[in-house]
């Protein structure tokens, strides 16, 4: 996962998130109601810059109207209130506004989403290295496609790395099931997306309130095309042409909550599981982490209400009966470590280094309960040379390309990179654990398909029994400079490395 591209791909399967509080009407010493927070809002400065927050707050409906008050009181706008998880966004001026509306009755906690003003963004991260389809391998491709392959389908080594193309034999995947891609946005006019994608169950949910106006989940000119190449390793329709998804019978939808920088912020992700849960969207894909921190921390007051509010969201989801998958990560880290560098975090201002443990800070929406975390293999199984990893942490593992030197794939396949689908009706080959995630959530939808009533705990566990195990790989040196560049811990069905194992597609449609 790339920042933009490789940005997700963490994960671990930590038991880690905040307990979520239900102690109604209870009023924690020095905490404030709407009134006395009134009282002195005469004097809230207003002239700070413009920052947007989320606040957890505790109870039903009474709760949430009381605390929209003192909102208002601590000089805060309420963008959206998702009652149904106690998470109100709200924008303000006032520099203060996170601490004072700490002290209202009712608040389990508070934080801004990001460092920089809603006005300024900026963003110097770059995707996965995408790389271009030649006309030359296109038309080759297309000259060596077998009867019932897409033309550029001998291009996707992947497919039969998990035996998709097996799989597709005995059925492409059922229109009643649909993936979520949370992302920078889904082109849907791509002629390899349009036959499955399910414009119900679509939006923009950027500014953390979610916009249906149509084709607003679109990636807009200059943008990423980062959730369009995920979209179509799901479903690219199988309809001679192009390519051809893990699961290229089911519907696909697309979640827009990347800003037009490219970060994703708290209440974009937010809107997004939200979305996903009151939509019918069966599977999310997230190959994303949520900006501006890399690893969020709880013993931060800003971060800590962050990793709630995205906790409770994906929670949510997970209880209407979406199953959550996301990317590891790109950063060549053990999840399972005692301490990890985050040097790039915030992102959206000036970074600084900070010396993180784990098993307090973390990456999400990867790392949360309940969530599939994924790492990326190669086109010779192997774990790609930057995915993260960690013992605990990956619950599994599917391809995401790999630099070609390093795992080359069999012909006609050229590149160890990841075909997909990209903006404008074209194609390109990406790498990263954000690709990995997608044939995960294909394989799920491949799972779904077949056991249509199956709640996300038993698809969960059939994704993970019917993953072909794969052992450690020791020593690991990938680039082959006599240096071991990551160590594996644990056995065979069950590692820091593959997780449960390498996705299995064929076993996926099997009754």
């Amino acid at each position: 996962m790339a920042h933009l591209g490789s940005r997700r791909g963490r994960a671990l399967a930590l038991p880690v998130g905040l307990a979520l509080t239900a102690s109604l009407g209870f009023l924690a010493p020095g905490a404030a109601s709407a009134a006395e927070l009134s009282g002195a809002s005469a004097t809230v400065a207003t002239n700070g810059p413009k920052l947007s927050y989320v606040v957890n707050i505790e109870g039903g409906h009474w709760t949430a109207a009381s605390v929209k008050k003192a909102i208002a009181a601590a000089g805060g706008e309420v963008v959206i209130s998702y009652d149904q998880i106690g998470v109100i966004v709200v924008h303000s001026q006032n520099p203060e506004f996170a601490k004072t509306i700490r002290q209202a009755r009712g608040v389990v906690s508070a934080g801004s989403t990001r460092t920089a003003p809603l006005s300024v963004q900026s963003d110097d991260s770059v995707d996965e290295g995408a790389q271009t389809l030649s006309a030359a391998e296109a038309k080759a491709a297309a000259a060596s496609a077998t009867d019932g392959q897409d033309p550029l389908e001998p291009l996707q080594w992947d497919l039969p790395a998990i035996k998709a193309d097996k799989a597709h034999q005995k059925t492409l995947g059922s229109k009643r099931v649909t993936v979520g891609v949370i992302d920078t946005g889904v082109d849907d006019t791509h002629p390899d997306l349009a036959p499955n994608f399910d414009a119900a169950a679509s939006a923009n949910c950027v500014s953390g309130k979610p916009d249906t106006t149509a084709g607003s989940w679109r990636p807009n000119p200059g943008e990423s095309d980062h959730g369009t190449h995920v979209a179509g390793t799901i479903a690219a329709a199988k309809n001679g042409v192009g390519i051809t998804g893990v699961a290229p019978g089911v519907k696909v939808s697309g979640i827009k909550v990347s800003t037009p920088d490219g970060f994703f912020y708290t209440e974009a992700v937010v809107c997004g599981f939200v979305w996903a849960a009151e939509h019918g969207v069966d599977i999310t894909n997230n190959s994303y982490y949520t900006d501006p921190w890399m690893f969020a921390c709880k013993n931060d007051e800003d971060q800590k209400a962050l990793i709630e509010a995205v906790t409770r969201a994906s929670r949510y989801a997970e209880k209407k009966g979406t199953v959550n998958v996301a990317a590891a990560g790109n950063s060549k880290f053990d999840l399972a470590a005692d301490s990890i560098v985050d040097n790039s975090s915030p992102n959206d201002t000036t970074p600084g280094d900070r010396v993180i443990d784990p098993k307090e800070c973390f990456d999400y929406p990867a790392m949360l309960p309940g969530v599939v975390t994924v790492s990326a293999t190669g086109a010779k199984d192997l774990k790609a040379s930057y995915s993260n990893y960690g013992l605990g942490v990956i619950d599994i593992a599917a391809p995401g390309g790999d630099r070609t030197e390093y795992q080359t794939p069999d012909a006609p396949a050229v590149n160890g990179r990841i075909l997909s689908t990209t903006v404008n009706g074209g194609f390109n080959y990406k790498a990263g654990t954000s690709m990995a995630a997608p044939h995960a959530a294909g394989v799920l939808a491949l799972l779904k398909s077949t056991h249509l009533h199956a709640s996300p705990a038993a698809l969960k566990a059939l994704l993970y029994a019917q993953a072909d195990d794969r052992a450690c790989t020791n020593p690991y040196d990938i680039n082959g400079d006599g240096t071991v560049d990551a160590v594996c811990e644990g056995g065979k069905d069950k590692n820091g490395f593959y997780g449960a194992g390498l996705i299995d597609a064929l076993d996926a449609v099997r009754r």
